[in-house]
């Protein structure tokens, strides 16, 4: 194993909070229902569109209007991306351990390019070869594309890269870049979804990595 591309929320941060809150704003200025943090946890995932688009009632789910509040939503979130949202407990510490040993590592995520960058720079900066968002919604996760071009930059064959990540998109982007699918369950889904999606090793704290390298 030479190489580790990590996923972003629910994996290196926890960004609930902010997304949900974005989100409600969004909602709240329409009159729509809002929802619960637990709710957010299984709308995430997908990228900020499809959170939009799920988050709003039935009755709101034509395409102006899904548009609109996407727009709406990135404007409120990438001023808002970074009030409560911070690395995990022993991210910091697993990713000093990591970089003391030269393990090349990236991260790529389903979250919009500009504010995956934005994040990572501001709360994790100088651990990461490549940092990498959606731009492009045919690319998104779990499409395996960006994460070989990844691979590529970061000059490692597929299989000598673990994948880590917190959702069931993650692992299957893993096995489709035939990488190494690693869970986290500390991330916003549960350990079945982790394992039916194909994770081959689950980790309980950030400094398990650490352990079975």
């Amino acid at each position: 194993m030479r190489g580790i591309i990590f996923d972003l929320d629910g994996t290196l941060v926890n960004s609930i909070e902010d997304l949900a809150s974005s989100m409600n704003k969004v909602l709240e200025t329409r009159n729509y229902p809002t929802h619960s943090l637990a709710d957010y946890k299984i709308f995430v995932g997908r990228g900020i569109l499809n959170l939009v688009r799920t988050a709003l009632p039935e009755t709101a789910k034509d395409e102006e209007t899904v548009k609109s509040c996407y727009k709406q939503m990135v404007e409120i979130y990438r001023n808002n991306c970074i009030v409560k949202t911070a690395p995990y407990d022993g991210i910091i510490e697993m990713l000093n351990e990591l970089k003391s040993r030269k393990i090349k590592l990236s991260v790529f995520s389903n979250k919009a390019d500009e504010l995956t960058k934005k994040i990572v720079d501001t709360l994790m900066p100088d651990y990461f070869e490549f940092v990498v968002g959606l731009t492009d919604e045919a690319l998104k996760k779990p499409n395996p594309t960006v994460a070989l071009q990844i691979s590529e930059k970061m000059r490692i064959d597929p299989e000598n890269i673990l994948y880590i990540g917190d959702t069931g998109v993650d692992m299957q982007t893993a096995i489709n870049a035939n990488m190494y699918p690693i869970g986290v369950l500390w991330g916003f889904r549960t350990k079945d979804e982790l394992v039916t999606n194909g994770a081959k090793t689950l980790l309980e704290h950030p400094m398990d990595l650490i352990k079975i390298l």
